[in-house]
């Protein structure tokens, strides 16, 4: 008995030290477990950061689009889902296609100087491909394309980074939807750099002056053009013989896809200046800005020697008006804007707008007709100063919510461009020299596009849009000229005439905003 006692009372020690020890390896309190918690300081959608005051809002949107009619008819050097669109031939693609997704990032943080705000807005695209070329034609396989439209700090009244700017309308270049190629304003959707500072009055009154950058534009600046630039070259061609294409013939050539010379850009000097004044109340808003632009050309010809045109400052100013809730119905609205500029061409024929291009059709009198278009900030010739181009636009449109599912529109946008004299004098020269004085050479031209939609939204975030445009471009040349070979849109050598041109497009459009 003894002995069992012994056993037993030994084993329950041991178990009690096991214990002991197990016991000692707990922890003495859980930590508590943190959850996301909603943070409605800024509206719906945003979330306290964990273990921080900041609160962040994940959105952004899919997209598929398809666009039939002629990818739009602008042929050169526009992007890539629009090349050799101008040709109308068998190059050109009769549609194209787009898939997008869109995602945005927004955080806050409250301060005792206010609320520091990031936001960055990135996009991924796959486009359709394109045929280059015709001897042999090449095939550009469509690709995907990354875009930073926003990325930007916001803090006491001052926003640095990249960002729609000032100068814009609230809707940038869509008064009531529509193509990304509406003329009658500006429009920065992609964004452009700035370090701005707006002021808040009260009353729905902002004023606000901003810094920007030109050159980090979707498409770079507007062109400024050396009119003497255009040189002979030479190549060798498919059977080994080398080919030498004269001056005439590089002019011919550039002037036919609406590029008036050679763009003569000097490094960056000053950024644009902006400053805008507005009013954003119940019933609209009204908005009035500035824009002064340097234009900073290089050298007269290739080198330091040549000698350069003096600097000269060019600008823009903009109005833009919206009036809201009109009797029409409850949620209708409609959006004006007019504008002008002189040296600076962007604000008016904006950054999606195709800075040069052409567009080709049937002729009654010649193997085909052509209307060609040239949008410049400024043109200068050897020795001589800038000769800036002079533009004016209006853009509208009204909105229409027929239910809380459909919403249809219609829009328009007109706007003209005139080089000066001494400008029409440089160009004509090159145009003379490349096809004869047998044609009228006026290098100024209008362009106007007008436009219907409908949105049908089934359920909330999900929207279905049809939108049919009309473009036409009124050019000024006349007559019928000789065009040399345009191997990249299998154009031959032959007679063209001179003829205003027509362009009708279709969007079809799912977009799941979330």
């Amino acid at each position: 008995m003894k002995l069992v006692k012994s056993l037993l009372l030994g084993s329950a020690a041991g178990l009690i030290a096991v214990g002991g020890a197990q016991a000692a390896d707990l922890p003495v309190k859980a930590k508590a477990v943190e959850y996301v918690k909603i943070c409605s300081l800024y509206g719906a959608g945003f979330y306290y950061m964990p273990g921080t005051d900041t609160c962040i809002k994940l959105g952004g949107y899919v997209r598929a689009d398809a666009v039939l009619g002629g990818a739009n008819d602008y042929g050169f050097n526009n992007s890539q889902t629009t090349a050799n669109g101008g040709s109308n031939n068998r190059l050109t693609n009769y549609y194209y296609t787009r898939a997008r997704m869109d995602l945005n990032v927004d955080t806050r943080t409250a301060t005792e100087y206010g609320v520091v705000r990031t936001y960055a807005d990135m996009i991924f695209s796959y486009d359709t491909g394109n045929i280059v070329g015709s001897s042999p034609a090449t095939f550009t396989a469509g690709g995907a394309t990354l875009g930073l439209y926003h990325a930007f700090i916001q803090f006491a009244g001052f926003t640095m980074g990249r960002t729609v700017s000032i100068f814009e309308a609230p809707w940038t270049g869509y008064p009531a939807g529509g193509p990304d190629t509406l003329p009658g304003g500006p429009n920065h959707v992609t964004g452009i750099n700035q370090f701005a500072y707006t002021a808040d009055f009260g009353q729905g009154i902002t004023g606000s002056l901003a810094l920007e950058s030109p050159d980090t534009q979707s498409n770079g600046q507007g062109n400024l053009w050396n009119a003497n630039g255009f040189v002979a070259s030479s190549a060798v061609n498919g059977a080994g013989a080398i080919v030498t294409t004269t001056a005439a013939t590089a002019a011919g050539n550039a002037l036919v896809q609406g590029q008036y010379g050679v763009n003569a850009w000097g490094g960056s000097r000053s950024p644009d200046i902006v400053g805008a004044v507005r009013v954003d109340q119940a019933w609209g808003l009204a908005q009035f800005a500035v824009a002064a632009h340097d234009l900073h050309p290089g050298y007269y010809g290739t080198t330091e020697p040549t000698g350069h045109p003096s600097d000269k400052w060019g600008w823009a100013v903009h109005g833009a008006l919206s009036i809201k809730n009109i009797p029409t119905g409850a949620g209708d609205s409609i959006n004006l804007q007019a504008v002008y500029t002189d040296g600076d061409s962007r604000q008016n024929f904006q950054t999606l707008f195709p800075q040069q291009f052409s567009m080709y059709s049937g002729s009654g009198i010649a193997y085909q007709s052509v209307g060609f278009a040239g949008i410049a900030d400024g043109v200068f010739g050897a020795g001589g100063s800038i000769q800036t181009v002079k533009t004016w636009g209006i853009r509208g449109g009204y909105s229409h919510n027929w239910n809380p599912y459909w919403v249809s529109a219609i829009y328009g946008g007109y706007a003209q461009l005139k080089y000066t004299d001494t400008a029409k004098g440089l160009i004509c020269t090159n145009f003379v020299a490349a096809f004869g004085a047998g044609a009228t050479c006026n290098p100024d031209f209008n362009f106007g596009v007008i436009g219907v939609n409908t949105v049908w939204t089934p359920v909330k975030n999900l929207a279905f849009t049809a939108d049919l445009s009309w473009s036409r471009l009124d050019q000024k040349y006349a007559g019928v000229i000789t065009i040399p070979a345009i191997s990249a849109w299998a154009k031959p050598t032959a007679t063209y005439e001179l003829k205003d041109q027509n362009s009708l497009t279709l969007l079809l459009r799912a977009n799941r905003t979330f």
